[in-house]
């Protein structure tokens, strides 16, 4: 059974994060809708790491594995196309058995953004931490 890797972003705000849960939004649950619709069978993805409420992704990495036969075009599209506007599917390859998402990951990264002025975002509203109390350090 082919082995395929997906690489997906997001806008986390709607979601409860990355994973799949049984009462709350997962962005996991979304993708693998969407995936099972265009395999025509229940598809269920491993994703390269986990999102809290909120998170959003630039290239969230998944894989998943299909009996289904589509172009690595045809799983992009297909996908995007049953996702909801706040996710995206970016590009897919087929990937040898031995591919794991989680575990042939060779690297991470992770970008925290805070804005450290008086006056509450209004361009970056939601895609930083404001923090409004912002002191010089005093010199001793």
């Amino acid at each position: 059974m082919p082995r395929i890797a997906l690489g997906v972003e997001y806008d986390g705000s709607a979601f409860s994060g990355w994973q799949a849960q049984a009462h709350a939004r997962g962005v996991q649950s979304v993708v693998e809708e969407a995936l099972s619709a265009v395999a025509d069978h229940a598809v269920a993805v491993v994703a390269a790491g986990r999102t809290d409420a909120g998170v959003h992704a630039a290239m969230q990495v998944v894989h998943f594995d299909s009996v289904a036969r589509r172009s690595e075009r045809g799983w992009v599209l297909g996908a995007t196309t049953n996702l909801p506007p706040q996710v995206s599917a970016l590009w897919a390859r087929e990937v040898p058995q031995a591919f794991h998402a989680r575990y042939s990951a060779i690297a991470r990264r992770y970008r925290y953004l805070i804005l450290n002025r008086p006056a509450r975002p209004a361009l970056a509203a939601g895609r930083v931490c404001w923090v409004r109390a912002c002191r010089p350090a005093r010199s001793t």
